[in-house]
């Protein structure tokens, strides 16, 4: 009987560590020591070495449907640079989606912060309209995506159109935008610093002289934003959790903006969410497949009842 009882004392100990039991997430090196692709083209936007996007050209006949593509590593080049996105924009272009894939100023490069890293990603945006027809990239109902950093990027290009001409990040050039996509996305610079410390947003709103800092750089500032927005996070991502993605589509809702909705995906964490042959990056490519081939609201359709 003793027996029993010690066993059973032993296997009710084990229990809860199962039943906490976290699944291995992917890290960095998981995704980088993959054989790295091969763009099809570098382009300068810019004098500076770190002004340049990458082509990622299908094979075929263009037109091709397009996605901008920007990198995150919180904002800092010393961090990480556009090559971290390579995998998902080669997968891309083996779906006959082309990728332009930025590079740009960090807070920790001469120029970057406000305004130089938003001037670059306005600029490298710029730049995909003009070398469009030269690589058969179509530029009506382009897809911009971005991962972490890269997402916050990505959702402020979706409200450019917002800013006033008095900001020193307007832009007066059209982006025909049909859907902007965060992966793992930092919404709201105020509370971004959860993700990527407080130092860091501080040095990329440094350069703002405006009453708000926030009212021109942050997402959530920028609402209602007409561009249909998608936000997914992986359900594990420690850096973006899936709160930031449905704070932001709470503070939408709130704006009257309805375009905006977060997915979150179990069990994956912020690696993950561009890393091919994930789950995540499956929704990714599904959703891009229905939304460039079916109607505007496809991707919601697509998840729906998923959405949380």
């Amino acid at each position: 009987m003793r027996r029993l009882t010690l066993a059973l004392a032993g296997l009710a100990a084990a229990i809860p560590l199962y039943a906490h039991a976290q699944p291995k997430l992917m890290g960095w090196a998981d995704l980088m020591s993959r054989p790295l692709p091969k763009a099809t083209a570098r382009i300068a936007y810019g004098p500076d070495p770190l002004q340049v996007a990458e082509v990622w050209r299908p094979d075929g006949k263009g037109p091709f449907p397009t996605v901008l593509m920007i990198h995150g590593g919180c904002w800092l080049s010393g961090l990480a640079n556009l090559h971290i996105m390579d995998y998902a924009a080669e997968d891309l272009r083996k779906r006959g989606i082309a990728v332009w894939n930025v590079e740009y100023r960090g807070v920790d490069r001469t120029g970057g912060g406000y305004p130089g890293t938003f001037q670059d990603v306005n600029a490298a945006a710029d730049a995909l309209l003009a070398h469009a027809s030269e690589y058969g990239l179509r530029t009506s109902r382009i897809v911009v995506l971005g991962h972490s950093a890269g997402g916050h990027l990505a959702l402020w290009l979706a409200a450019r159109g917002k800013l006033a001409a008095s900001s020193p990040l307007y832009d007066p050039k059209r982006l025909d935008i049909l859907w902007t996509v965060s992966l793992g996305g930092l919404p709201d610079l105020a509370t971004a610093k959860e993700g990527c410390s407080e130092k860091t947003v501080a040095r990329l709103l440094a350069g703002s002289a405006a009453a708000d800092p926030l009212a021109d750089t942050s997402p959530a500032s920028l609402l209602p934003t007409p561009v249909a927005r998608m936000l997914i996070h992986g359900g594990l991502d420690e850096t973006s959790p899936p709160s930031q993605g449905k704070a932001y589509v709470a503070k939408a809702r709130a704006a009257h903006d309805i375009r905006a909705w977060s997915y979150s995906v179990p069990g994956e964490g912020h690696v993950e969410e561009i890393s091919p042959g994930s789950r995540t990056w499956a929704a990714v490519t599904q959703g891009l497949d229905s939304v460039f081939h079916s109607k505007d609201e496809a991707w919601v359709l697509q998840l729906t009842p998923s959405l949380p």
